[in-house]
């Protein structure tokens, strides 16, 4: 089992910073890709950042320059730090990775977090 841990949401003010954690835990034998989604009320979920095992990122348009992902391959743990807040960046925030467990190594499944609420006030 593949757990995942979210940390770091709430209420910040327009231009304001906020940074997210995601831990993975229990048997996990790799990570692939991590990546960072978001739900707004009433759209469908996107995908805000994504980070491959070696370092690559990449954004949604909206957020280039804002907000930058990050991964400790060590602590299993991905990191998104926002920066520049705008009310638009209201939603919930989605944590995932792709992982194989100890009992599949080749077998890499898509993990989800629970979510954590960001609200930037305008």
């Amino acid at each position: 089992q593949v757990q995942l841990m979210e940390s770091g949401g709430g209420l910040v003010q327009a231009g304001g910073s906020l940074g997210l954690s995601c831990a993975a835990s229990g048997s996990i034998f790799s990570i692939n890709a991590m990546g960072w989604y978001r739900q707004a009320p009433g759209k469908q979920r996107e995908l805000v950042a994504g980070i491959t095992r070696g370092g690559s990122t990449n954004y949604v348009a909206s957020v280039k320059g804002r907000f930058t992902i990050s991964r400790d391959n060590a602590k299993n743990t991905v990191y998104l730090q926002m920066n520049s807040l705008k009310p638009a960046d209201t939603a919930v925030y989605y944590c995932k990775i792709q992982a194989s467990s100890d009992y599949s190594p080749l077998a890499f499944m898509d993990y989800w977090g629970k979510g954590t609420l960001v609200t930037v006030s305008s």
